[in-house]
């Protein structure tokens, strides 16, 4: 395949697969340009640190420890034998421009290891995407940006997950990532940036208002990759959130750390 120049991660905190619920074109026009599940399945415990740390980081909770607790108070080791998917990049890429938009500010401090020179912003969700924006029209040679919006979680939390209120805010999720997306088409970058778009996890399983068990409420997630070598409207099957960190090394040329627990999901980069 003809490895993509560019990756952009775009995260939804909290909408599980819940989307199919929810009007969103944006993540629709993804799906259709790209490959997507529905069925998609998150780590355990279904929880943001373990989930995001799990995507970022190539291996499951009980590996890269991560809590959203320890995200709060600790940075992550530079020399963790789990590399998070920007280090992984930085080494491979001394000069490129990665960067990292969190409204969840943890992820930001705690999650993505601290001094591998990485631009960090943490915002809330309405003001973040439009510095996203910025940036990508300012920096059209970014390597890798990773894009977390909360405001889905905090309405799950707050009205229940899966009913109106949180379907409401899910759309206005989808409205930000068209900012993001109209911001990469006005920069020409769509032909060759690969879009990973997902969320961490769902919610009212075992609680109508939480997340955390292994109900499929909780566990079953959206997961989309639009880009180079993906053929539109593949349907893909057995998708985990571990293997987005090593499908985006894939897309970049690189070699897959042997730490790392993600493979590439079958049937995703029709031209190998």
């Amino acid at each position: 395949m003809n490895h993509c120049n560019r990756v952009i991660i775009i995260g939804w905190d909290g909408a599980g697969n819940f989307v199919r619920d929810a009007h969103t074109p944006n993540l629709d026009r993804l799906f259709e340009a790209g490959a997507s599940s529905l069925e998609a399945q998150t780590a355990s415990p279904t929880i943001s640190a373990e989930c995001w740390g799990t995507l970022l980081h190539g291996v499951n909770p009980a590996k890269h420890g991560l809590t959203n607790t320890k995200a709060e108070v600790e940075a992550f080791p530079d020399d963790s034998p789990y590399p998070s998917i920007f280090r992984v990049v930085r080494e491979a890429f001394p000069l490129a421009k990665l960067a990292a938009y969190s409204a969840w500010k943890p992820i930001n401090d705690g999650i993505i290891e601290p001094s591998i020179g990485i631009h960090k912003m943490s915002l809330p969700d309405d003001e973040l995407v439009q510095a996203i924006a910025a940036y990508i029209h300012e920096n059209p040679d970014f390597k890798l940006l990773y894009v977390q919006l909360d405001l889905p979680d905090a309405a799950g939390h707050k009205y229940g997950y899966n009913m109106p209120e949180q379907l409401r805010v899910i759309e206005e999720s989808d409205r930000h990532t068209g900012v993001i997306l109209e911001a990469l088409e006005q920069s020409d970058l769509l032909k060759d940036t690969l879009i990973i778009a997902v969320t961490d996890h769902g919610g009212g399983g075992e609680n109508a208002f939480d997340h955390g068990s292994d109900h499929p409420l909780d566990k079953t997630i959206f997961w989309s990759c639009t880009g180079p070598g993906i053929a539109p409207g593949t349907k893909l099957d057995n998708v985990n959130i571990v293997d987005t960190a090593t499908v985006i090394a894939h897309a970049l040329g690189l070699d897959v750390p042997a730490s790392w627990e993600g493979k590439l999901p079958e049937g995703l980069f029709h031209s190998l």
